[in-house]
């Protein structure tokens, strides 16, 4: 019985002593060589057809399927819509701009359930990645950043990075559509 009362206490003190914690921002080295200033285009380019991909993926799905999965292990369709944006919200706020943004999840009673809500909820996680796109400096782009605790990478990479989960998780969503007998929306790059 003392065992278990002292390591109760002990954790409640670990829990109430991170509790308040912030998370820390991420590690930074200096550059060790500079990626082309055009290459930004590139990129903002990829995210405006992230925008477009995830707006045209809800425009396509009736409304009354936002909450049915494809199988049973996987996200419902608005909630795998969700993630793709809020992850790169999350990503490029915790890694570009140095600060998590705890409104990058929304109010995801209204989100998850309403296509006027996730439109909404898109168009405003855009247009703060595209903000943060634009005036982010060439010199800051070029700082390394340790990623997810791992490698150092350039925060240039990280975009890339954002892209490569966008696709990868937008792909998935495909299977939600074929379900139900439906195309997908068209591909956007042609």
């Amino acid at each position: 019985m003392l065992r278990a009362t002292v390591l109760i206490a002990g954790l409640a003190s670990i829990v109430a002593a991170t509790a308040g914690a912030q998370p820390q921002p991420p590690k930074t080295e200096p550059a060790t060589f500079t990626m082309s200033k055009e290459y930004r285009t590139v990129q903002a380019s990829a995210l405006s057809v992230h925008r477009k991909l995830m707006l045209s993926m809800v425009d396509s799905m009736p409304e009354r399927l936002f909450r049915d999965k494809a199988t049973p292990a996987q996200r419902d369709f608005a909630q795998q819509i969700h993630h793709i944006v809020s992850a790169e919200s999350f990503i490029a706020s915790r890694w570009l701009a140095g600060a998590p943004r705890p409104q990058a999840l929304g109010d995801t009673a209204k989100v998850f359930n309403s296509k006027d809500a996730m439109k909404a909820y898109i168009n405003g996680e855009y247009d703060y990645l595209d903000n943060l796109m634009r005036t982010q400096t060439d010199a800051d782009r070029d700082v390394r950043v340790q990623f997810f605790n791992g490698a150092m990478i350039p925060k240039w990479q990280v975009w890339d990075e954002i892209h490569q989960h966008t696709m990868w998780t937008a792909g998935q969503v495909v299977a939600n559509f074929r379900k139900h007998g439906m195309a997908p929306p068209p591909f956007l790059f042609f």
